[in-house]
């Protein structure tokens, strides 16, 4: 195309390309400037753009630098900080603009306007460092708290530091992952990245660049000024404002982005910095701007919301806010700003010509599914041979796929790297891997660029992320004491319920070699009647917490009463009947064949690859659990524990994969028309290019299709049916059903799960759900039914942030527009189908600029299928319903839901419905809006507590946890529920039942007072812990002592021996010897050691009666060794002087393997 030529002061005007083709004039016009030294700045009137150009731009110019500056994504004078990663992805912009690293930087119009700190800043407050250069820590602590950074125990986004011993762990702004600086003394030894989330190390580097934390200063000339600052310009008494305060104790309040020409006497806008050069690097090089779409609409938005704001902050004095103007540029100033520059205007809504010489829309090529020739139209237009034709798939994996489909039609497309490969090469069709969001034709250059938008008219997906993880294991997720508080009941197992009442050092007696006291580390716990109890953190593997009841009404017990034993003698003897009958289950569970399925491995990974995502390691284990099951004659029923959003669906496709290739039926059970509705399309979409027929019957679908699908489903024709409750009528005669997939399980009734039942005996079941409830979680807990969690996020999630509000139309508005700002959608709860028409009217008043839809399920079916529809494809941007939205709609681009009368739903419901949002990597937000927050009920009040503090990702198995503590579990078989496991807490009960199970399965009698003695005692007479010093996290500490507690085999002790280095460094002498006695634990229970009493003069091992040692080999070790001699029947007595902990460990060890191997018969 014949770009225009562009001089600077004037601007050309042009009508903007159509579909993705302006990102292809864009690159052209970017090649040209940067060829002649020139920068290109992109200005969008939508956010959205912004993006969907920076990701379009690389494939028309890969040379191109492209940087996207974004916006905070927080509304003006809002009361909290934008999101780290943001401020950090700002700075490494404004960062490289400044080295001349980037030559197309695209932002969107609002964020033009904000005022910036000035460039000098960013010079004065960068600072490097390399490995062997020395480095002062008090100083670089002070550095980093200047340059405003935070100071943590445990590093997790840009802008924190932490120091430990020699270590610094660093999270440079503007960087991708966060570095740990090694010092040697005082000299930088070596400088690694690491893993925020597993916190291990991953390579070396030579050096880091450190971006100032904030984009303003925080040293005590620049407070200094601020508060001056403040008293000249804003009125009232400064010594009301928390801020000024804040400010004079060194601290950043939130929301004090809208404060920032306090700091600065003069400050710049975004111009100053595209257009300045550094000093010394010659002429500034020359900026050509392009207006994409309407500047004009954006600005009068953001100024009009921007003054409004204004009004409601005004007259708070304790936040007195600056007037718009020294925040923001007007329209008028900004036009000022950009006039020296050339400038290019591409103006939205209007048309080209419909033949225009450069580029012209695509004609209809959508695939029609079900047909002889899906690509029928495809194949039309590229016989037509008007242009050559390039397939884009978004990502490689989706590349392969389309191939197939292609290749399923008879084309052939070859796969090209790179655009520029393809204009060379002759051939008329080829498939590329491109992140376009929509095709057009490409008139000038006679190419046709066809995306999967126009295939399969839905909108561009998601990325694929890599990342490194290991699964999670239920077993921890339960024991783990990480979230213990100071308060819990805790079990101890032969004391009884206590309360956790912290972490103590203790002097022992024990010496350290320079004759200072050496201290060791004890848990303390209170019982009844205020006695206390001291328990070395060696022995955390007779502590467990407890749940059956909430927290304050934990019966705690008297210690020596003996009342603990009585619980304990009454709970053993129910469960052992209980046990008997578990494995009376079992055995007939085994006894039932179920269907050995057979599955093509060639097929399946085809299949696996079409999933858009990375798979979590979880993910990965659940989806390997699953089909092992399947693979076993015996039938599966396994329950699938994930949270929302966490990929479970796509465990149960492969399933279902596995299924329908090995020749049987399947059935996917949903509790609601919606949801059945989005994973038929999610199973019809996976399934396309197999030949596998799938049916849905829920009230989306007419009678005939009903009728249609049952006769589908009783002859054999139907592979795959999707459906609400319906399924689970008495019409529903299926030919051979082999799986029945279950999802949001705990949806369903009683009567349903009768229902299911009877389908249920030699059908693999497989069960998949958010938040168990309590009931089938103990279920699954006590082993009736297999487990999978998966526990860990797709990669890039971020928590949603909770807030609990009193209703008011301010916060509503708020809450709305922060969503609309940055061009996403919201959902609006309102649980009253009556009243919903006058929330809509209310919701029109304060949010002129929303586009309301409305869902809920008394509505027809086609018009609720119609506006589910619209709000996916954006069409609407608030969805006023009813809790109808509760299971599965995954809308990633909406990311705030507001909660009506939150206090009237459960705590899984509230989970449900938080879950709808956050399924990108954008923050996403959840108000919980209850008429008087002072006014709760008690259980309210602590419900909506649970849910605020629960904002991790992957809480949902915490929040069952927590439900099955507020209600209590039940017993599964017995008649008399919970009394006895409300006695002992719910781990040790199930700890008894499983070792019931496992005696009763050995044909022995199980004595179940004796196993909760089984651990090995040992004391190695020196201090065993992780000191303060070296590991200063209470939660993280107790976590650690407890997995080293619970470890069963020498490679769990070494996997958290190298966690432990790797994140605190070289072990001290106490760490190592906590090391050592978990070692010989672990060593020495084959041997049937009860006790180990190692002191320096004299170790002593004790057996338990008669344990499995052959007797001539102790006769043996006798006569060999003078120093060893036999005390007693059972009692080992070893005299030799050994000052070091670790050689007498080293001692322990030689003897017991000197016995020989253990003999089995005595087990």
């Amino acid at each position: 195309m014949l770009l225009p030529t562009l001089t600077p002061g004037k601007r050309y005007a042009m009508p903007c390309p159509p579909a993705s083709a302006d990102a292809l004039l864009l690159a052209q016009l970017a090649r040209r400037e940067a060829a002649g030294g020139r920068r290109l700045a992109v200005i969008c009137a939508d956010a959205g753009d912004a993006r969907r150009l920076l990701d379009e731009l690389p494939f028309f110019a890969p040379q191109l630098r492209c940087a996207l500056f974004p916006d905070w994504e927080t509304l003006p004078y809002d009361a909290f900080s934008p999101h780290q990663d943001l401020i950090s992805e700002r700075l490494a912009t404004l960062w490289a603009i400044r080295q001349r690293q980037a030559d197309v930087v695209l932002m969107p119009a609002t964020t033009a306007l904000y005022r910036l700190a000035p460039p000098s800043f960013m010079a004065g407050y960068t600072f490097h460092f390399q490995q062997g250069q020395r480095l002062d820590e008090a100083a670089l602590k002070s550095q980093l708290t200047l340059a405003g950074y935070q100071h943590v125990t445990q590093v997790g986004s840009p802008g924190e530091y932490a120091v430990r011993g020699g270590l610094i762990d660093l999270f440079p702004m503007g960087s991708s992952q966060p570095y740990r600086v090694d010092l040697f003394d005082d000299e930088i030894d070596s400088i690694r990245a690491f893993d925020p989330d597993s916190q291990r190390s991953l390579h070396t580097v030579q050096e880091v660049r450190l971006l100032p934390g904030r984009e303003f200063p925080m040293d005590e000339a620049a407070r200094a000024k601020f508060r001056h600052r403040w008293r000249e310009l804003l009125e009232g008494d400064p010594t009301k404002s928390r801020i000024y305060k804040d400010m004079g104790n060194g601290l950043a309040t939130a929301g004090i982005e809208y404060y920032l020409p306090l700091f600065f006497d003069e400050t710049a806008t975004v111009f100053d910095y595209l257009a300045a050069s550094d000093e010394g690097a010659g002429a500034a090089p020359a900026l050509t701007l392009a207006l994409h779409g309407d500047l004009e609409g954006a600005f009068q938005h953001f100024w009009q919301d921007t003054r409004e704001r204004w009004r409601l902050a005004q007259g708070d004095a304790e936040r007195p806010v600056l007037p718009p103007e020294s925040l923001f540029l007007g329209a008028q100033d900004f036009y000022e700003a950009a006039r020296p520059h050339a400038q290019l205007a591409l103006r939205a809504g209007a048309q080209d010509a419909p033949d225009a010489a450069f580029v012209q829309a695509l004609p209809d090529l959508t695939v029609v599914r079900g047909a002889e020739d899906p690509l029928q139209k495809l194949k039309r237009h590229v016989q037509a041979g008007r242009a050559r034709t390039l397939v884009l798939a978004e990502s490689n994996g989706r590349r392969e796929s389309l191939l197939d489909f292609l290749r399923a039609s008879g084309l052939q497309p070859p796969v090209f790297d790179s655009l520029a490969e393809f204009e060379q090469a002759a051939e008329p069709l080829g498939m590329a891997t491109a992140a376009l969001a929509r095709g057009f034709a490409w008139a000038e250059g006679g190419i046709d660029f066809i995306t999967e938008t126009e295939l399969f008219a839905t909108s561009a997906g998601a990325r694929r992320r890599k990342r490194q993880e290991q699964a999670s294991d239920v077993d921890t997720l339960i024991r783990d004491l990480a979230e213990l508080n100071v308060g819990d009941p805790v079990v101890h197992v032969q004391h009884g319920i206590g309360r956790y009442r912290g972490l103590v050092n203790m002097d022992m007696g024990a010496q350290n070699p320079d004759g200072t006291p050496a201290l060791q580390e004890f848990l303390h716990l209170e019982y009844a009647g205020q006695a206390v109890l001291y328990v070395p953190v060696s022995q955390l593997h007779l502590i467990g917490r407890y749940t059956g009841v909430g927290n304050e009404e934990a019966p705690l017990h008297k210690l020596g009463s003996g009342q603990w034993d009585k619980a304990k003698r009454k709970a053993a003897e129910q469960v052992r009947d209980a046990a008997a009958e578990l494995l009376n289950i079992y055995a007939r569970r085994a006894a039932r064949q179920g269907h050995a399925f057979r599955y093509s491995a060639q097929d399946y990974e085809q299949f696996a690859a079409d999933f858009g995502f990375e798979e979590t390691a979880d993910q990965q284990a659940a989806i390997h659990a699953v089909i092992q099951d399947m693979i076993s004659p015996q039938p599966m029923d396994r329950l699938v524990c994930g949270d929302v959003g966490f990929g479970k669906t796509e465990v149960a496709l492969r399933a279902a994969f596995v299924a329908v290739t090995g020749g049987k039926q399947v059935a996917f059970l949903a509790p609601t028309t919606l949801l059945a509705e989005q994973h038929y399309q999610t199973l019809s979409d996976r399934f396309a290019k197999w030949p596998v027929k799938v049916a849905e019957m829920s009230r989306f679908r007419s009678t005939k299709e009903i009728n249609a699908a049952l006769k589908g489903v009783a002859d054999g024709t139907v592979d795959i049916v999707v459906g609400t409750h319906k399924l689970l009528s008495e019409k529903t005669q299926f030919k051979n059903l082999g799986l029945l997939i279950i999802d949001e399980e705990h949806r369903f009734g009683v009567r349903h799960k009768e229902q299911m039942k009877q389908l249920r005996a030699e059908v693999d079941v497989l069960t998949l759900t958010a938040t168990p409830i309590p009931r089938t979680l103990g279920m699954a807990l006590e082993g009736l039914r297999d487990l999978s969690v998966i526990a860990t996020a797709p990669q890039r999630r971020l928590a949603i942030k909770t807030f609990v509000r009193n209703e008011g139309s301010g916060v509503i508005r708020e809450a709305v527009l922060r969503e609309l700002k940055r061009g996403g959608q919201v959902y609006f709860l309102h649980n009253e189908v009556d009243t919903i028409e006058n929330r809509r009217a209310k919701l029109e008043e304060i949010l002129p600029e929303a586009r309301i839809a409305i869902a809920h399920g008394q509505m027809p079916e086609r018009e609720l299928e119609r506006v589910m529809r619209d709000f996916v494809a954006q069409r609407h941007n608030l969805l006023l319903c009813s809790t109808i939205i509760e299971t599965g709609i995954d809308v990633p681009t909406a990311n705030t839901i507001v909660i009506s009368r939150a206090d009237k739903f459960g705590l899984a419901q509230l989970h449900q419905l938080r879950g709808r949002v956050g399924r990108s990597h954008h923050q996403a937000y959840a108000y919980l809006l209850v008429p008087e927050i002072e006014g709760l009920t008690k259980q309210a009040a602590q419900r909506l507590d649970a849910i605020q503090q629960m904002e991790e990702l992957g809480s949902g198995f915490y929040l069952a946890m927590h439900d099955l503590e507020i209600r209590g579990a039940g017993e599964v078989l017995g008649e008399n529920q919970s009394g006895n496991m409300m006695e002992i807490g719910f781990q040790l009960y199930s700890d008894m039942l499983a070792e019931a199970v496992k005696q009763l399965k050995a044909g022995k009698e199980p004595d179940l007072l004796a196993p909760m003695q089984a651990a090995t005692d040992i004391n190695l007479h020196t201090p065993a812990l992780l000191p303060d010093d070296y590991c200063g996290d209470v939660h993280l500490r107790l976590s650690f002592y407890k997995k080293l507690a619970t470890a069963k085999t020498d490679e769990q002790i070494d996997a958290l021996l190298e966690e432990i280095v790797d994140r605190f460094g070289k072990l001290p002498p106490q760490a190592q010897a906590l090391i050592d006695v978990h070692r010989l634990r672990v060593l020495s229970q084959p041997w049937g050691v009860q006790k180990v009493d190692a002191a320096p003069g004299v170790i002593t091992i004790n057996f338990r009666p008669n344990p499995p040692v052959d007797p001539m080999s102790i006769i043996r070790l006798i006569q060999k060794n003078r120093h060893i001699k036999l005390a007693g029947n059972d009692k080992l007595r070893i005299e030799r002087e050994l000052p070091e902990a670790k050689d007498r460990a080293q001692m322990v060890r030689d003897v017991l393997r000197s016995l020989g191997r253990p003999t089995a018969a005595a087990e």
